[in-house]
């Protein structure tokens, strides 16, 4: 008699949870030390005219530390990003911009801009703090075979963030976001995106993101190959002087 009990108590449980917690547990998610990847980005005009960019990228800390450098197009050769996030204080960002010979730093001001004309903005390169944001869960919904929960995620003033709000589908059994929908200031749908991911030693990582801007009917697809996760990559790599250092590899 007490095997129902527990049944019963667990779905309760399940059914009892905020979005707050359900927001922790993603946060709280496991990942790996650092990861090495090579990064596809194909972005696609209002005409169907398409063009495509690819870099290197390393990271470590669940992607809070990045660093990047692009080796195509030819004309974006050389390129670099770093990204360094802060709790309490605003994300380090830089690009080096080999054609000017010179470093440009990225204000929170600006985290807006699109990286590299993609539709990702810096902000979206952006870990969600945690309590940056309010959470409100919604009903639940099954996308593309997937039980999901809904969140609808709010950024606070101290955020400094240019959505009013994002609408999260994550998958229940992984805790990973599935897609989304953004909102920008006058509480207009700006994005979607669509998340793919794969199994890596235990870990769930991102192979494919699509982004659609649905104002400016433009996209980005990302999409990661050569993934390496747990090589044991050095902190002292994300410092501004290496962004200047094209990998051989």
């Amino acid at each position: 008699m007490k095997k129902p009990i527990i049944i019963i108590l667990l779905i309760g449980y399940v059914f009892s949870q905020t979005g707050f917690e359900i927001a922790k547990l993603v946060d709280e998610k496991p990942s790996p030390d650092d990861m090495s990847n090579t990064t596809k980005m194909v972005l696609t005009n209002k005409k169907g005219k398409s063009r495509s960019l690819s870099m290197v990228s390393k990271s470590m800390d669940g992607n809070k530390k990045q660093i990047s450098w692009f080796l195509k197009p030819k004309d974006d050769k050389g390129v670099a990003f770093l990204k360094i996030e802060h709790e309490g204080k605003d994300d380090e960002m830089r690009m080096w911009l080999p054609a000017f010979k010179k470093v440009r730093r990225i204000s929170s001001k600006k985290k807006g801009d699109a990286f590299m004309g993609s539709d990702l903005s810096y902000e979206d390169l952006s870990s969600r703090d945690l309590d940056e944001n309010e959470y409100r869960r919604l009903d639940d919904e099954t996308v593309g075979g997937k039980d999901c929960y809904v969140l609808e995620i709010l950024p606070k003033k101290s955020a400094k963030s240019s959505y009013t709000k994002h609408i999260s589908w994550i998958e229940k059994s992984t805790l990973m976001g599935v897609k989304e929908e953004s909102f920008d200031k006058r509480g207009e749908l700006k994005k979607k995106k669509e998340y793919e991911f794969k199994d890596m030693k235990g870990f769930d990582i991102m192979k494919r993101v699509f982004v659609e801007d649905v104002q400016k009917q433009h996209s980005t697809e990302v999409t990661f190959s050569d993934i390496e996760v747990d090589s044991r990559i050095e902190e002292k790599l994300f410092q501004e002087k290496n962004l200047k250092r094209l990998p051989k590899k």
